[in-house]
């Protein structure tokens, strides 16, 4: 009897074959000729192609496009409403020119609380929020009301696109989709510091209905959201109280370990075209 050859068993495609098959999409198709391209050749995701040149690359079939559409809905489905929302808030602020950093860590300042400091502060009908030589983001350290410090991890934080430090305006998003977790934070007034001390301008963002106004300190703006995350409409309807901010060099340090977010669909545009227009090889040059 003649031998027929094993059959061949679909590989189980993980995260790492999703992360090649889209890498491949968004690329020019080089090959890299490792095991992660011959499982997805085996499940026919991509296919082999050579030009009359000799050049090859590699192509998503309509498998592969279809598995890389189905991993993108469970991933939209697996984020929560918070995270969908502060995503929705950082599309529209890069839309706008603003460069954007999603859940960054900042060392932030804060009144301190302790009963050490309580024992040297001064008379509560004196002190205020921001002394004028303590503005948020200040590092005088001749500040009337003792200081310690926090981590702070704003939702949405962004700068605008310059290269005049006096300009860059930073501002907070701090995303909210239950009444629980704001009223938390307005219990805690260290974390709210902490967002002001880091920026110009503060504010929150959260569903219609879920407070009013009146409920926020007036030093936070407003953005409300009125129907779906992904298709309502962000109303601004307060404007935070404005305060010159100079961000201290921790924040500097950390804004450069960090990539800024991007929208994927700002990525994937900037992909779109590549390879358009490239002449055969061989063609003189103009």
């Amino acid at each position: 009897m003649a031998d027929h050859p094993p059959a061949v068993v679909a590989p189980t495609l993980t995260r790492a074959h999703r992360t090649r098959l889209l890498h491949i999409w968004r690329s020019g198709g080089w090959p890299c000729r490792d095991a992660l391209e011959i499982d997805l050749l085996a499940a026919a995701l991509v296919q082999w192609r050579c030009s009359a040149d000799g050049r090859e690359t590699l192509h998503l079939t309509e498998a592969g496009v279809q598995c890389l559409a189905h991993a993108r809905v469970r991933s939209r489905r697996a984020l929560s409403a918070h995270d969908r929302l502060a995503e929705r808030v950082a599309v529209q602020l890069a839309a706008a020119g603003r460069v954007v950093w999603r859940e960054l860590s900042l060392r932030a300042r804060v009144d301190d609380e302790s009963p050490e400091a309580a024992a040297t502060a001064p008379h509560p009908a004196t002190a205020r929020l921001w002394p004028d030589d303590a503005l948020p983001c200040s590092q005088d350290d001749g500040a009337s009301v003792p200081t310690a410090w926090r981590m702070a991890r704003p939702d949405v934080f962004s700068v605008r696109n310059t290269t005049v430090e006096s300009y860059l305006q930073p501002v907070v998003h701090e995303v909210k989709v239950s009444r629980a977790d704001l009223l938390s934070d307005l219990r805690h007034v260290a974390k709210r510091q902490a967002y002001q001390w880091l920026c110009s301008e503060c504010y929150y963002v959260y569903p219609a209905g879920l407070a009013e106004p009146h409920e926020i300190p007036e030093d936070f703006g407003l953005w409300v959201l009125h129907g779906d995350i992904e298709s309502g409409h962000l109303e601004p309807v307060r404007a935070a109280r404005h305060a010159s901010c100079q961000l201290p060099f921790p924040v500097w340090m950390a804004l450069a370990k960090a990539p800024p977010w991007q929208a994927p669909e700002l990525t994937e545009g900037a992909q779109r075209h590549l390879g358009e227009g490239v002449p055969p090889a061989g063609t003189p040059s103009p």
